[in-house]
């Protein structure tokens, strides 16, 4: 049986959509501001430091981004031409390759998180008390669920990205 969605769940999806789109269009202007480069740098710099060689496939990178990013080797040229990251041979499978964080990409991510960790308390956490943003997240985590996400623990979700 199928069931259309009630005005409410119709409503609370127009918000969301809007909502993450301003609120992610404003962290993208503070960052620009500030004299970086775009949020989906950091978020890639993030995510290759955090693997525990420093460096992930392509596609392991893609799916682990936050940022929906659909020009994933375009985003690693870049990050590649200025230096950030190194491109590297798989030994294994000589067709595949790896891309590897670079210690000029650690020092930016790490740069970079002084304006986005701003930004995030100026466009989410002054307009929270801690307890609504962990309703929210409660409530967040349930829609992600129903799309195969994994929910990150707390500790990551508040602290690096």
């Amino acid at each position: 049986m199928k069931r259309k969605p009630s005005t409410e769940a119709t409503s609370a999806w127009i918000r969301l959509m809007r909502v993450q789109s301003r609120v992610l269009g404003c962290v993208e202007q503070d960052l620009k501001k500030a004299g970086f480069p775009p949020l989906a740098w950091y978020d890639a710099l993030l995510e290759l430091s955090r693997a525990p060689t420093g460096e992930l496939r392509p596609v392991e990178l893609e799916r682990q981004m936050l940022i929906p990013q659909y020009s994933t080797s375009r985003l690693i040229d870049r990050l590649v031409d200025e230096g950030l990251a190194a491109r590297r041979e798989c030994k294994i499978d000589k067709r595949g390759q790896f891309v590897e964080i670079t210690e000029a990409g650690r020092e930016l991510q790490k740069r970079m998180w002084s304006a986005y960790s701003a930004a995030i308390e100026k466009h989410v956490g002054s307009k929270l008390s801690d307890a609504d943003a962990v309703k929210l997240s409660a409530l967040l985590d349930r829609l992600g669920c129903s799309c195969g996400e994994m929910k990150l623990p707390v500790s990551e979700s508040t602290t690096a990205r």
